[in-house]
Formats: structure tokens, C-alpha cells, sequence
């Protein structure tokens, strides 16, 4: 009681406590008033003129007119492709055969079509046709081995992420060609069986010509090599997958056989091939 009355009276009488209580927080925590900052207005960025639109809207006249033809220009290829996919794969008609040819040239051989609309018996077999053939040289007459084609062709697809059409089909669809034009003592049943022999002998031949046997190839045999795929495991069914052969006779090569033809010649039988199948 004594302390707070001397407190009080020290000053005059008068209590200084009130005073200090009553000042504003800034002057009790801050030696010195900090005076505001002044606030600075922010521009705003006028739009420019690539703002004013989107896409080709947006660029000026010469390149709207360079996109303008660049688009055009896509389009009717692509109106192109679809017309004449549609052209080779549809039936026989007025336009397909008054523009085979034109047809022909566009498709084969980048964009080949050859699907079906069903497929319900999937091929179960790999089929491998084999050649060999009678050299004549300076040291006589001798006969090669037999030769794998197809398994040469699946070398060239393995691991190739953009394979030829030629190493995918030639050989395949040749053989087919000619198997389903022949029965099975190798005698043509109609008219195409000549031409798919004479097909099957030049896809043969231009694979020979890439060897080097020392003589002439005076004769060709040509064999399939027939194996069934094996069932999964967990299939009861018992398949034999031994080699089924089918060997044909020994054919005489002719000038006609030889590759160097024509190339319209060529993409004619080519053409004739696929419209026989």
C-alpha cells in the first residue's frame, strides 16, 4: 500500500500508468512512426494483334494463304488414298477396269491391301518353300541343296519395323497362287495354272540371280515344306508337326524366266495375280 501511494505521489499527485496504457501500440512499439507506402498504379498491357484471334485467323495474310493451300493440298490426297483404296478393293466395275492400271500404280507397292472381311479358319500350318537347281559350269553338271526362301524372307522381316511388302507377300502369295490353281499330282485345274507357274518360276529365278554358282541354272525345283503348329499346353489335343513335303518335277529354265523384263509387265502379272486369288 505504501509503495503504490509514494509511486503516486512522486509525480505531482498524479498516477502516470494511465497514460502510458492509453498511448496508441505504435508509439509503445516502435521508436519512430513508419509512414505508408505509397501505392503505384500497375499498367495493364494492351491485347496485340496475335490476340485478336486463334489458329490461322490469327497469322497474317501471306501465311493464312500458305495454310489455306497446305490444307487444301492434304485433303485431296487423302480423298485420293480413299478413292483408290476403295477402287481396289471393291468388286470388279466400269472405273476399276477403264483405270486398272492408274490403280495399280498408286497402290503397290506401299499400300497393298489385302484383307477379308471374315476370317474364321485362321491359318494353323507354317508353310516354307524350298529350291534347288541343276548348274551347269566349267566343271560339269552338279545340283545345289535345297535352299529355304522363306526362311531368307523372314530374315529380313525379323526385327525390321518397316519390312517390305515384297519380303512379306511375294513368295507367300505366289505359292498359294499356284497350290490352289494345281491338284495334288501338280496338274493345273484351269486357266490360271499356267500363269501362277510362270510367276512361281520368275519370284525363283530373281532370287537365284542374286547367287553366284559358278555356271548356268539350267533347271529349278521348287518343294514345300509343310509343318502344323504345335497345341498349346494346356491342350489335350495330339497334333504331328513333322514336315509335310510336296515336290514338284524339275522345270527347264526359259529366257522368259530370267529377271531384267519390263517393269509394266511385271506389275501386269503382278496385277493379274492378285485379281485371280
Amino acid at each position: 500500500m505504501d509503495s503504490d501511494h509514494d509511486r503516486s505521489s512522486a509525480g505531482g499527485g498524479k498516477d502516470v500508468w494511465p497514460q502510458a496504457l492509453n498511448r496508441p501500440a505504435e508509439a509503445r512499439d516502435t521508436p519512430e512512426a513508419i509512414p505508408p507506402t505509397p501505392l503505384v498504379p500497375v499498367p495493364v498491357p494492351e491485347p496485340g494483334p496475335s490476340a485478336t484471334g486463334r489458329g490461322i485467323a490469327g497469322l497474317s495474310l501471306p501465311y493464312q494463304v500458305v495454310a489455306a493451300l497446305a490444307l487444301s493440298l492434304i485433303g485431296l490426297l487423302a480423298c485420293t488414298q480413299v478413292a483408290m483404296v476403295f477402287l481396289h478393293v471393291a468388286p470388279s466395275n466400269t472405273l476399276s477396269k477403264q483405270h486398272g492400271k492408274t490403280i495399280d500404280r498408286w497402290i503397290y507397292p506401299e499400300f497393298e491391301q489385302n484383307w477379308k472381311l471374315f476370317a474364321p479358319n485362321p491359318l494353323q500350318q507354317n508353310v516354307a518353300v524350298h529350291v534347288r537347281a541343276d548348274v551347269v559350269g566349267a566343271d560339269g553338271r552338279r545340283t545345289t541343296r535345297w535352299m529355304n526362301l522363306t526362311h531368307e524372307d523372314g530374315e529380313q522381316i525379323r526385327g525390321n519395323l518397316f519390312p517390305s511388302h515384297v519380303d512379306q507377300n511375294e513368295l507367300r502369295r505366289g505359292w498359294d497362287f499356284y497350290v490352289n490353281s494345281h491338284d495334288s499330282e501338280n496338274r493345273p485345274n484351269g486357266l490360271r495354272g499356267d500363269l501362277s507357274e510362270r510367276y512361281v518360276r520368275r519370284i525363283t529365278m530373281l532370287r537365284l540371280s542374286e547367287r553366284d554358282y559358278g555356271g548356268t541354272i539350267e533347271r529349278i525345283q521348287l518343294r514345300s515344306a509343310t509343318n502344323s503348329i504345335a497345341p498349346p499346353p494346356w491342350s489335350n489335343e495330339k497334333i504331328s508337326t513333322r514336315p509335310v513335303y510336296r515336290v514338284l518335277p524339275w522345270w527347264t529354265v526359259t529366257p522368259e524366266d530370267l529377271p531384267g523384263r519390263d517393269a509394266d509387265q511385271v506389275r501386269d502379272e503382278a496385277r493379274g495375280v492378285e485379281e485371280n486369288q
